[in-house]
């Protein structure tokens, strides 16, 4: 007597989506809940890569520049220790002083851009101060040529003088202050290139280094002609002292500073 074989079963499609469907919630909150793979360690991956990275560009800027480089970084650069890497840190930033980690990437940033920029279109901070100082320039040359611009009418000051003169006056100290200002940012700014000091953020103190300058230089040449009524003044005494105020914003900001803080410490 024969017997029929059984039919095998086989799953439907639609059995199969189903417990595929049940499964996907669960291997998705699985996938959710690890976490990055470098955690263990402390930190995440992207992290650990940009330790590392770090650590190649200042040991390249210390090889490249001639800098000394401490040996005990052998060990440390080579582990995936997040201890030996932050010892091998703290060497490598002491190695290459005055520099940082950051404006070392931001100067190999600038110098690995394209080749047909010239360094003014690489930093544009740079453009920018020597337009201001050709502008600056320009003003002290057009307002020195004024027949109103001379010793009497600056020797009178803000108070005694008014009109055209006291405008010309105005910008004759404003244009060399801000010549003044400019002597100084660049200079800085050609320190901070040679020295790989250089950073973005920089643009926005220059632009309030400006202003101050500009301000305590007319301060500063403003007040000694108002404090001996413009005696024994010339035009090159308060040329002088719109010059340096310009250059030294810094200092006399600091004077300034000290003044009222010594002033709120007696009411205190």
């Amino acid at each position: 007597m024969a017997t029929s074989d059984p039919k095998p079963t086989s799953a439907t499609p639609e059995s199969t989506s189903t417990s595929k469907k049940k499964a996907n919630p669960i291997s998705k909150k699985q996938t959710a809940n690890e976490p990055p793979k470098g955690i263990s360690k402390g930190v995440s991956d992207e992290t650990m890569v940009s330790f590392k990275r770090e650590l190649e560009n200042m040991l390249l800027f210390a090889m490249k520049n001639g800098k000394t480089i401490d040996t005990d970084i052998n060990s440390l650069i080579e582990s995936n220790n997040i201890s030996d890497l932050i010892n091998a840190h703290n060497i490598l930033v002491k190695n290459i002083e005055p520099a940082t980690p950051k404006s070392i990437a931001y100067l190999d940033l600038v110098s690995k851009g394209d080749d047909k920029k010239n360094i003014f279109q690489r930093l544009p901070m740079i453009r920018n101060l020597i337009i201001l100082a050709v502008i600056f320039l320009l003003i002290f040359i057009g307002t020195s040529l004024s027949s109103e611009v001379n010793t009497t009418s600056l020797a009178k000051g803000v108070l005694s003088n008014s009109g055209k003169s006291l405008l010309l006056n105005m910008l004759f100290l404003c244009a060399i202050s801000g010549l003044g200002v400019m002597f100084y940012l660049l200079r800085d700014i050609s320190d901070g290139v040679r020295n790989a000091t250089l950073m973005p953020e920089q643009s926005i103190y220059y632009v309030a280094l400006i202003i101050l300058g500009i301000i305590s230089g007319l301060i500063l040449s403003e007040i000694v002609s108002s404090y001996n009524s413009g005696k024994d003044l010339s035009v090159f005494n308060n040329a002088v002292l719109a010059l340096i105020g310009g250059f030294s914003s810094d200092a006399i900001f600091s004077i300034l500073q000290g003044i009222i803080n010594r002033i709120k410490a007696i009411f205190q």
